[in-house]
C-alpha cells in the first residue's frame, strides 16, 4: 500500500470557495476515478490557506492507472478549470509506510 499526500496552497480569500466547489463537484468525481480518500485536512498554523489530502492505492501502477482514467473525463477537465485559478502551488508526494505504521 501507498499513500499519495496532496497540499494546495490557495489564495487567502480562495479557502471557502474551493471547498464547496471541491466537496459539491470535485470529491464525488475523485472518489470514483481515484478511490480511496484516506484523510482532508485545513491547515490552522503554520502556512495558511492550505489543503492536504491523502488517497490510497495499491501501488504505482494502481495510481497512474486510476489518474490517468481522472485526466480523460471530460467533467474533471471542467472542474479543473473552475478550481485551478484558487489554487497558488500543487505539491504531490508518494508515502510508503514503516512496518510500525498503522496505516498500512
Amino acid at each position: 500500500m501507498i499513500y499519495e499526500q496532496r497540499c494546495y496552497t490557495l489564495t487567502p480569500a480562495g479557502m471557502r470557495p474551493f471547498l464547496a466547489l471541491y466537496e459539491r463537484e470535485g470529491l464525488p468525481m475523485l472518489r470514483h476515478h481515484l478511490g480511496q480518500l484516506v484523510a482532508f485536512f485545513v491547515t490552522e498554523t503554520g502556512e495558511l490557506n492550505q489543503v492536504v489530502h491523502l488517497w490510497s492505492y495499491q501501488d504505482l501502477n494502481e495510481r497512474e492507472a486510476r489518474r490517468s482514467a481522472l485526466w480523460r473525463d471530460p467533467d474533471w477537465l471542467a472542474y479543473a478549470d473552475r478550481v485551478l485559478p484558487f489554487i497558488v502551488r500543487m505539491e504531490s508526494r508518494i508515502l510508503k509506510p514503516a512496518s510500525f505504521s498503522p496505516l498500512q
